[in-house]
């Protein structure tokens, strides 16, 4: 069996966290499986879903490195929809109720009101033929149902949730079709799942009751079930559901300048027992993901998790993974003595500035006056090498008799302007000698 899993996201907005997680986890495991990833862009609703949320979608899973084996659209199957749904009425599986979306509210405020489940009543199966005249006749149209077996008991294994069962008697029957002919979700979702052979339905938890009902159509259509797996939702860092998870995105975290590898890093093993660790490539993530690794347990999200991730992964980065985002000029020398104090890519920008200057130094103390002029003079002759930096700190050393931070915290000022940065052994010959020599003399 080829295993064909699906992402299939909405394009009436922006991918958020939750999106992108699901994603990942329907892609690690069709890569490990050596099936097929698909896209599916769920457009049944035409008055929100707008083209550019579509290509949005697109440019996020592109630069996440989620590459997709085929896409399809489903308004443009709604040939498909209504085959698949005339023979499932012809088979008794639909029917067409009548009530008002007020009569379904006062219904269910009715049954709260009595501590009971507020689950459809299924009048409309009661309806006479002159009722359903009546309706028609005052403009009415149906919505339609899908009618569930309440003697067939609904269960399965879920590949993270473990044995689920549900009693139909218990659930409403789905509407699949408003009364303007438009389809909800669940009808058409299954029909697609059932034409484009998926195998593997991995979404959130807040799906485990739709995914009961659709086992039925599954059924009704005459298909196979695919296996399923419903993962815990996200919660934030502070143990609750955080309306900030829905408004966090690929856009934000680019423009906080996160790598995909982070947030692919700490996506792919939230909410399992696996230890999070910092990747530069996605092979070992396909290699270790299993479903077996998740559990129940709120999966939380931590935005500065996130962030020591993308510094660690940074740290990773060899030169060729950057070249074209790191500033003109800076090679690959450059790249290894900076990327140690870099939290982002775009961090080595602001040390590139103070490698090429010029740099205000902050104005040095009296008792470093000559210490710097010495300095300036002992640069002027030693040989300017890649060992320079402890070259001139070992002659100052002997010539002056400071050392530790008295030695080597001037220098570093006069050089770079600041007290921390890169390895100076490495940053002084990117400098260079003229340029050192200016700023030992300024300082001074």
């Amino acid at each position: 069996m080829t295993v064909i899993t699906r992402f299939a996201p909405s394009p009436t907005g922006h991918l958020h966290v939750g999106n992108i997680r699901a994603a990942l986890h329907n892609w690690l495991w069709a890569q490990k499986s050596g099936g097929q990833f698909l896209l599916r862009l769920d457009d049944t609703d035409l008055e929100r879903s707008r083209s550019e949320y579509a290509d949005a979608i697109r440019a996020d899973l592109q630069w996440l490195g989620l590459h997709w084996d085929a896409e399809a659209k489903q308004s443009e199957r709604f040939a498909l929809y209504e085959a698949r749904f005339e023979a499932l009425r012809a088979s008794g599986h639909v029917y067409p109720a009548y009530e008002t979306q007020q009569e379904l509210e006062l219904r269910r405020k009715v049954l709260l009101g009595r501590g009971l489940p507020p689950v459809y009543d299924r009048a409309a199966l009661a309806l006479t033929p002159d009722q359903i005249a009546a309706y028609e006749a005052e403009g009415r149209r149906p919505h339609w149902r899908f009618k569930l077996d309440h003697d067939q008991p609904i269960a399965w294994t879920d590949l993270i949730r473990g044995d689920q069962r549900f009693d139909p008697k218990l659930l409403s029957d789905p509407v699949i079709r408003r009364a303007d002919g438009s389809w909800l979700y669940m009808l058409p979702s299954v029909i697609d799942d059932v034409d484009m052979g998926v195998t593997h339905v991995l979404r959130g938890e807040d799906h485990v009751s739709n995914t009961a009902t659709q086992i039925q159509m599954f059924t009704a259509l005459g298909a196979p079930l695919p296996a399923f797996a419903h993962e815990a939702l996200l919660t934030g860092s502070e143990g609750k559901l955080s309306k900030r998870l829905g408004s966090l995105g690929v856009a934000h975290f680019r423009e906080i300048g996160l790598e995909p590898m982070a947030i692919a890093s700490l996506l792919a093993r939230l909410g399992s027992s696996q230890p999070i660790e910092p990747f530069a490539t996605m092979q070992p993530l396909i290699d270790s993901f299993d479903f077996v690794h998740f559990g129940r347990a709120p999966a939380r999200f931590d935005e500065g998790e996130l962030a020591t991730l993308n510094q660690k992964i940074v740290h990773l980065l060899p030169y060729d993974a950057v070249a074209t985002r790191l500033p003109d000029g800076m090679d690959a020398p450059a790249w290894d003595a900076i990327r140690p104090n870099l939290e982002t890519v775009a961090g080595a920008a602001d040390w590139w500035r103070i490698v090429t200057g010029p740099v205000d130094a902050p104005a040095g103390q009296a008792e470093d006056r000559d210490f710097l002029i010495a300095a300036h003079r002992l640069l002027t002759d030693l040989p300017f090498d890649a060992g320079i930096w402890r070259a001139l700190t070992e002659a100052l050393k002997g010539e002056t008799g400071r050392k530790g931070k008295m030695l080597f915290l001037p220098l570093r000022r006069a050089l770079t302007g600041l007290d921390h940065g890169p390895d100076m052994g490495l940053l002084l010959p990117l400098i260079g000698r003229d340029a050192a020599l200016t700023r030992l003399k300024s300082a001074a």
